[in-house]
């Protein structure tokens, strides 16, 4: 376990506070389970930003080979 200190800004702080209380979980857990939520968030995100640009690369791939397959279907009749 690390050890970490930050600041948070009075509103953000002021509504970490009201939650924990409603929900009677520690403040540190909150926390945790908060940062790993938008770590996940974030890295699906970035998955998505990836599979975009690959799935653009391949669709230019996979039209030329279309356009193969249609000149020997046109060579064929």
């Amino acid at each position: 376990m690390k050890m970490l200190s930050l600041k948070l800004r009075d509103e953000v702080f002021q509504e970490v506070e009201s939650v924990v209380h409603k929900i009677h979980v520690p403040r540190n857990a909150y926390i945790n389970d908060a940062l790993m939520f938008y770590s996940q968030l974030y890295r699906r995100k970035l998955l998505k930003k990836q599979l975009e640009k690959e799935s653009r690369a391949v669709r230019q791939v996979s039209l030329e080979v279309l356009r193969e397959f249609e000149k020997l279907e046109d060579d064929i009749d």
